[in-house]
């Protein structure tokens, strides 16, 4: 069996996560568009790195659907259309759907009593959505994609399943993507943002896993709708 590599390993670990999560934040801000194209070479004089991890991180960043990989050329971002959205809403649903009737059958968010810990936890994700709610009515799209991402990344945290918290994390980065290629169209993003993340984490705090679900599915037909209309405008 092949020992540990060394420091060198690490660094150049290191450094392929620092590159794929910059060129994401770039996607996420519309400043790579969609279509875009670039080579491994381009990327690693922009960052002044060697090609190999700039390689690495561009495949991560394929793994994850937000680049396609443009043979014998390098890669592009990818075009999300509004029926990739609607399909992502839906999965995301499903998982959503699944953890709150976790919380009904055992009251697994909060334990029974309530767990201190987790009730802090849950503290912690209300503040990411007082965060995330200042941002939308200030229509500061890129500061709510951050606090937005956090929310979601650790409320699901919070239901025990690394497994579909990654999963939904992945799911919502790719809805931001499909999203953000419309809305930066827009001149005026206040009052367009949803903003309901403190009323879906009190209802959850409550276990009212129908209010919860009738928040979601409210943001979910928002979500929908404002992406049909941008994609048919």
């Amino acid at each position: 069996m092949p020992g540990i590599s060394g420091p060198g390993a690490v660094t150049r670990s290191t450094l392929r996560q620092q590159i794929a999560d910059a060129l994401r934040d770039e996607v996420l801000a519309g400043r790579l568009r969609p279509g875009q194209a670039f080579t491994v070479k381009e990327i690693a004089e922009q960052y002044g790195v060697s090609a190999t991890p700039v390689r690495e991180a561009l495949v991560d960043l394929s793994a994850q659907g937000l680049l396609e990989a443009d043979q014998h050329r390098g890669f592009r971002v990818r075009e999300y259309s509004a029926a990739d959205h609607r399909e992502m809403v839906q999965a995301r649903s499903l998982i959503t759907d699944g953890m709150f009737h976790a919380l009904a059958e055992s009251g697994a968010l909060l334990g029974a009593p309530p767990d201190a810990r987790a009730a802090a936890v849950l503290a912690g994700v209300r503040r990411r959505g007082e965060e995330a709610q200042r941002a939308a009515a200030a229509g500061d799209l890129t500061v709510l994609i951050g606090y937005d991402l956090r929310f979601w990344r650790e409320l699901g945290a919070l239901f025990g399943n690394s497994y579909l918290s990654d999963f939904l994390h992945r799911l919502r980065v790719q809805s931001w993507v499909c999203t953000v290629q419309r809305l930066r169209s827009l001149d005026d993003l206040r009052g367009v943002l949803w903003s309901d993340h403190t009323r879906l984490v009190d209802a959850l705090a409550a276990r009212d896993t129908s209010a919860a679900r009738a928040i979601v599915a409210a943001y979910n037909a928002h979500s929908l709708a404002l992406v049909d209309r941008l994609a048919g405008a």
